[in-house]
């Protein structure tokens, strides 16, 4: 039997290498190059390396997708408030964003001078605008 088969084998019913697991292999990395400075590092790099290869052969794959979902439900949205700013940037010339006082969602307005009255999208409420 061929080595491949073998590890396909071994890793058959196995959680194997998801989103939070390279992202544990970053921090390993990150932690082991700041381990040439400071050993304290380096005790912090091989814990992570045994959190990334336990997490790896675990066999309890609904636990580890669940802790999966909740690492990219968080990079989600700290993806989300730093693209809405880029955006925001972007448009700061021809659109403006306000908050909906009553469900406090952002809303994207053309870039018109005077007041104006907004229906929220989310809520269906309207409000005023001074732009």
């Amino acid at each position: 039997m061929k080595f491949r088969e073998k590890v396909a084998r071994f890793m058959a019913g196995r959680n194997g290498v998801d989103q939070l697991n390279q992202a544990l292999l970053w921090c390993y990395l990150f932690l082991a190059v700041l381990g040439l400075i400071w050993d304290g590092f380096t005790l912090l790099a091989f814990l992570v390396m045994i959190t990334l290869f336990w997490r790896i052969l675990s066999k309890n794959i609904y636990k580890r997708q669940a802790e999966n979902r909740k690492y990219l439900t968080v990079v989600w949205k700290i993806k989300g408030f730093f693209s809405l700013r880029k955006r925001r940037f972007s448009e700061r010339k021809t659109h403006r964003y306000r908050r909906c006082p009553h469900c406090k969602a952002t809303v994207r307005l053309p870039y018109k001078k005077g007041k104006h009255t907004v229906c929220c999208p989310k809520c269906k409420k309207d409000f005023q605008v001074k732009i």
